[in-house]
């Protein structure tokens, strides 16, 4: 059984075409005709500005507006030459007209194209069509600053279709007429192509920047969250061979301990193997953890975690990387915490490692401070002075610049620095120094029931 369709139902491709192309030209430039959309000064970016006085600085987001005013300005004196030689007082009436359009571009863009196309048939005919019917000087130029105006302020795509109903109003108007000759009837479509060219090219570089930007700032904030991210989970790989050695003993020694005592009674025997079974269960589950953010390459490593006093092998191998470095230690030396050790050690070793990337030739100081309260840490350099070979066992890349040796660069800079700090509950700054230099300043708080005897 054929399905018979009702007549009108089905429509041509070509008729959606015709449709959707109207309907583009009645969204961009009917809808929003009598829209009220005000020019809102622009945000003072330019490198320009900072020449400026300090109260012209202030009011430079005005700019565009001070450009609108001044082709306003412009059309009114084209028109106003002819108050005396032309209609008097009707002249002047018409000399205000088409800059009272060009100003109507600041509140009403799309309003204002459309009254400067209305208006200009009435004002050739009076004060005459210098350029072709129906454009005179006056309103010639009027139009193309009413262009540049409505095309900065709207899509490409409302330029596009103000060019086609400029282009058709003045190669059509005139023909229909039967004014003006065929080589006048190209100039407004063909010098207005150009502007509308410019501004929509100029607009569209704008709307690049800015999404360039907004792109780079969300890049920027993801790369800042990765790098704490993979700063955290480094620091989590070490405290896990801290906290694991800690477990292994805890577990040994519960083993161990019923056999040192001879006869212990069973109550005794079971705390301790209570105790074994959980620092198993607590490694056990430490481990499980872990592994959840282990990355695929990860080596646990070999030797045990660096502590305070392996600063004195880090400081050899950076002196032998060509980094003239002073260490210096005040305050009565003990044992910290294996955590809090660990990460003094990364701390000083990713500062010196930083001075070696970022200040070639300059020299570094470690301070270590033992203090009642906790640790404090202090490295500071001088300004680079450029590339210094080192004396032996040089560190160097294949094009021959000096290079951290393979024992440094632990983290992420500043980012994992600050976060093994705030890890511990203490605190840190780090910025340039006055000579040009950088320091990188931490306090660990310890208290004495933390620390080691």
């Amino acid at each position: 059984m054929t399905q018979t369709q009702t007549p009108g139902t089905s429509r041509a491709p070509e008729f959606h075409l015709v449709q959707a192309v109207l309907g583009g030209l009645r969204r961009e430039l009917f809808d929003d005709a009598l829209a009220y959309r005000p020019l809102a000064p622009v945000e003072v970016t330019s490198r320009l500005a900072r020449f400026l006085p300090e109260r012209i600085r202030a009011r430079a987001g005005f700019f565009p507006h001070a450009v609108v005013v001044f082709m306003a300005f412009v059309v009114f004196a084209m028109g106003y030459e002819r108050v005396d030689t032309g209609f008097g007082p009707l002249a002047f009436l018409f000399a205000c007209a088409p800059a009272a359009i060009v100003l109507l571009t600041l509140v009403r863009p799309v309003l204002a194209f459309w009254a400067s196309l209305a208006a200009a048939p009435f004002i050739g005919y009076l004060v005459g069509y210098e350029v072709g019917w129906p454009w005179s000087n006056t309103t010639f130029f009027a139009h193309l600053a009413v262009l540049a105006v409505a095309a900065a302020r709207t899509r490409p795509r409302a330029a596009m279709w103000m060019w086609l109903v400029t282009a058709g109003y003045s190669l059509f108007l005139p023909a229909l007429f039967r004014m003006g000759g065929d080589s006048e009837y190209v100039a407004m479509p063909f010098v207005s192509a150009l502007v509308l060219l410019t501004v929509t090219v100029f607009q569209i570089r704008r709307q690049a920047d800015r999404a360039v930007t907004a792109q780079q700032t969300v890049t920027a904030q993801e790369r800042s969250k990765r790098t704490l991210l993979e700063e955290r989970t480094t620091i989590a790989r070490e405290l896990h061979d801290v906290v694991a050695h800690h477990m292994s003993v805890v577990a040994i020694q519960a083993e161990a301990a019923p056999y040192r005592v001879e006869n212990p009674p069973p109550e005794l025997e079971q705390a301790f193997l209570t105790i074994r079974e959980n620092a198993v269960a607590a490694l056990t589950e430490l481990r499980r953890i872990l592994g959840v953010v282990r990355a695929e390459d990860y080596e646990a490593p070999d030797a045990p975690q660096p502590t305070l006093a392996d600063l004195d092998a880090l400081v050899a191998n950076v002196r032998e990387a060509g980094l003239d470095v002073e260490k210096t230690v005040t305050g009565a030396v003990r044992e910290l915490p294996q955590g809090v050790e660990l990460s003094a050690y990364r701390i000083v070793q990713e500062a010196l490692s930083n001075v070696l990337r970022h200040a070639p030739g300059a020299g570094a100081k470690v301070e270590v401070s033992y203090v009642l309260g906790g640790l404090g840490l202090r490295i500071a350099n001088g300004p680079a002075r450029g590339l210094v070979k080192p004396a032996r066992h040089p560190a160097t890349t294949p094009q021959g610049g000096l290079r951290p040796p393979p024992t440094m660069g632990a983290g992420h800079g500043i980012t994992g620095m600050r976060e093994r700090v705030t890890m511990l509950g203490g605190e840190m700054t780090a910025g340039a120094t006055e000579d040009g230099g950088y320091e990188v300043a931490a306090f660990v708080p310890v208290s004495r029931e933390e620390a080691v005897s």
